[in-house]
């Protein structure tokens, strides 16, 4: 009899492991002017089935557009766009409970913020009006400091109506955290800046550049899993560029389109993400389309398309593919609400889970690594 005990107590704590092992928290910022939003939202995601829990909010938080989780967990950091008058936040993290709680706020010395990175030194925003970067240091309690250095991109592309002006859209830490790389919309080109985390005010310094087609409006990007290649999706024609990367430097070697050949429409390229395998890439497109497409990555930094599928909203501005790799799920900025797919990890093919997360403007998606 004890060891029947014995047994029963042994699958049911095991089964309470996987189960907790299924679960993570996805952390979404959103607009707070466009609707009735609090800000930072905190929900309990099953990568076994693709449901969610509500777990926690944050309170009062303004457009909390983009948001970036410290390596530990402990610490969450959200740009809040607000024009000239934009902010950086800090956040204690609570993972069991999802709970936010306010550290500080420092003026982003930037207009309009729309990106943000850390590590366990610094904080650093990518701000898209001014066409600026502004690095901000940590605290031991998490906080962050006032600005320890910003730098000012200068140009202008050929497009009058989006590129009378620097626009840098994002920034990524190398794989080797030697280097920080920025894409500038407006100026049609991807900066490499050193990287020197210790320094007091030189933490980044200007290595090298590489121009791209003009017009075409550099937004994100993202490294292979190799970390041999980075794959570019500019937002103005829809274009998606490979380069090879090699010690700061980066070389074209590819270059396709998201868009379809018949498509007519307005073109608003906005997220690419790889698949935790390292096999599929997935870009969006707003605008007309409201679609994402699906890319087999090949050798040498290729791209071959397998598929392309409506988002089944409007204004996919942001995605994220869950730990596991079973789920894809897209917010949409203007039609309220997060679409979890269902992924084929054999095809990169996306099947509608018919499952929704209603929410006002959801714009940034972050599953915390594992």
């Amino acid at each position: 009899m004890k060891n029947i005990f014995a047994t029963l107590i042994s699958v049911f704590t095991l089964a309470t492991i996987q189960g907790q092992e299924n679960k993570f928290n996805l952390i979404v910022g959103t607009f707070t002017t466009q609707c009735e939003s609090k800000g930072i939202y905190v929900y309990d995601f099953d990568s076994n089935l693709g449901n969610f829990t509500l777990k926690n909010t944050s309170e009062n938080v303004l457009n909390p557009s983009y948001l970036t989780i410290s390596k530990d967990k402990k610490f969450v950091y959200a740009v809040n766009q607000n024009d000239e008058l934009s902010t950086v936040s800090s956040f204690g993290f609570s993972s069991l409970s999802g709970k936010l709680t306010l550290l500080n706020k420092q003026d982003s010395k930037g207009a309009r913020p729309c990106y943000i990175i850390n590590d366990d030194k610094n904080v650093i925003t990518a701000n898209y009006n001014s066409g600026s970067i502004s690095v901000f240091g940590k605290n031991n309690d998490g906080s962050i400091t006032e600005t320890k250095q910003v730098i000012q991109h200068f140009g202008k592309g050929i497009n009058v109506k989006r590129q009378l002006t620097p626009h840098v859209h994002m920034l990524c830490f190398t794989p080797d955290k030697k280097y920080v790389l920025a894409s500038d919309l407006g100026t049609d080109a991807i900066y490499t800046y050193q990287y020197n985390p210790n320094s007091e005010n030189q933490i980044l310094v200007f290595k090298d550049g590489i121009a791209v087609k003009p017009g075409s409006g550099p937004r994100h990007f993202t490294f292979s899993k190799d970390g041999k290649y980075i794959y570019l999706l500019q937002e103005l024609d829809g274009s998606l560029t490979s380069f090879s990367y090699r010690n700061g430097k980066l070389k074209k070697v590819f270059e396709t389109s998201i868009l379809a050949k018949e498509f007519k429409g307005d073109v608003a390229s906005a997220d690419i993400h790889i698949s935790p395998d390292g096999k599929f890439l997935y870009a969006t497109n707003r605008g007309t389309a409201n679609d994402i497409s699906a890319f087999k990555l090949l050798k040498k930094g290729k791209l071959e398309l397998v598929g392309r599928t409506s988002t089944l909203g409007k204004g996919p501005r942001n995605f994220a593919i869950d730990p596991s790799g079973n789920f894809l799920l897209v917010a949409h900025q203007y039609s309220n609400d997060v679409v979890i797919f269902k992924r084929d990890k054999l095809t990169g093919s996306l099947t509608d889970t018919g499952k929704r997360i209603p929410l006002c403007s959801p714009v940034c998606l972050v599953f915390p690594k594992i």
